[in-house]
Parts: structure tokens; sequence; C-alpha cells
């Protein structure tokens, strides 16, 4: 009895509350929701534009999380649902100000190191890449190094970082999968180039 009272009185987040919030409209599922997600998606939106536009796109986000909470279907990954809202919101806040985006993949800041890195697969394909998750590599080289990736291979090796599956990813951007390990490819190219030239000047 004692155990099932403590479970009411402190109810934990359940990784489900999407699914309950969009059936139900109960505001407990939406902090629930916002006490799971709400850093992560802030970190996302970030890396993808700056501190003042990484707030008011996450407060606009939430607010799409209310209205389209009946679009939600219960077989999909609720954090990828969420961010797929976020990065649809940020391109359209994006277009609204007339900042240009680039959405499709430019190989060319990688084209140099095709030959030399050609051999990377889709087993590669994990966020412990021995360069990137170098320790002698600060979180602000890392971080000066992402952000002169273009839109697309930043998105991707963040999301990937963030946990997502390939699949996950696919739903977010909704691009093809083989576009993604295509950006994955060329951003850990860029970013191994990048962060090589920083240990050479350090």
């Amino acid at each position: 009895m004692l155990l099932s009272i403590k479970s009411w009185l402190f109810e934990t987040p359940s990784k489900d509350c999407m699914a309950s919030y969009a059936k139900s409209g109960d505001n407990r599922y939406l902090e629930q929701l916002i006490a799971l997600y709400s850093n992560d998606l802030y970190h996302y939106l970030v890396t993808q534009s700056n501190t003042h536009l990484a707030y008011d796109v996450s407060q606009q986000t939430w607010l799409k999380v209310i209205e389209k909470r009946h679009l939600y279907q219960a077989q999909t990954t609720p954090k990828a649902w969420l961010f797929k809202l976020a990065r649809n919101t940020l391109i359209d806040e994006y277009r609204r100000q007339q900042h240009f985006v680039e959405l499709e993949e430019n190989t060319h800041l990688a084209a140099q190191n095709d030959k030399s890195e050609n051999n990377l697969n889709s087993g590669d394909l994990t966020s412990k890449d021995s360069h990137i998750g170098s320790s002698n590599i600060s979180y602000e080289a890392f971080d000066a190094a992402l952000k002169q990736l273009n839109f697309v291979q930043r998105e991707a090796i963040t999301l990937q970082q963030e946990g997502f599956s390939l699949t996950d990813i696919e739903l977010i951007t909704q691009s093809s999968l083989e576009t993604i390990k295509t950006r994955l490819r060329y951003a850990k190219q860029n970013l191994k180039r990048l962060l090589g030239a920083y240990n050479e000047q350090a």
C-alpha cells in the first residue's frame, strides 16, 4: 500500500507520455514531456542557430506540440516527433527572416578527403569516432569545428550524438537513409580535418 501511495505522490515521467498527452490533452503529460526533452531540444536548436533563436523556436515548438498533439502517432518515437516539429519551426523562422539555409548536401568541403576516407561505411557512423571523441580535443575546439559544417551535416552529426537512430533521423529531417549516411560521412570527414588542423596549431 505504501509503495502505491508513493508512486501516486511522486509520479516519474514516462516515455509514453506523448501518447498519453495526444489522447487526453492533460497538461500533466505535457509537463512530463518538457521535463524529459526540453534540455535536449534546446541543445539541438542552439547548434543549428544561436541562443536567442534557439530559445524562441523552443517556445514555439512547445506551442506546436499543444496545437498538433492529435497528429502524433504512438508508433513514432516521441523525441523524434518533437525534434521534427522543432526543425520545421526553425526552418520556417529562417525563411521568415530571409536567412538562407542550405538543405541539400554540399560535398565540396569534403571532396578533398574522398580518397583517404572512402572506406567509411555505415558501421563507422557512431558518436565514438576516434578523432571526434578524442580526449585531447576541447569542447570549444569541437564546437568551433561543428559550426563550420553546413546546416545538414551539422544537423546529422548533432542528431546522432543525441542518440537518435538512422530511422529517427530520417523522420526528423524527412530525408532518405542514403542521404543521411552521406551527410554523416562528410560531416565526420570534415570534422576530422578541422580538428586535425586544431591539433597542429595546439
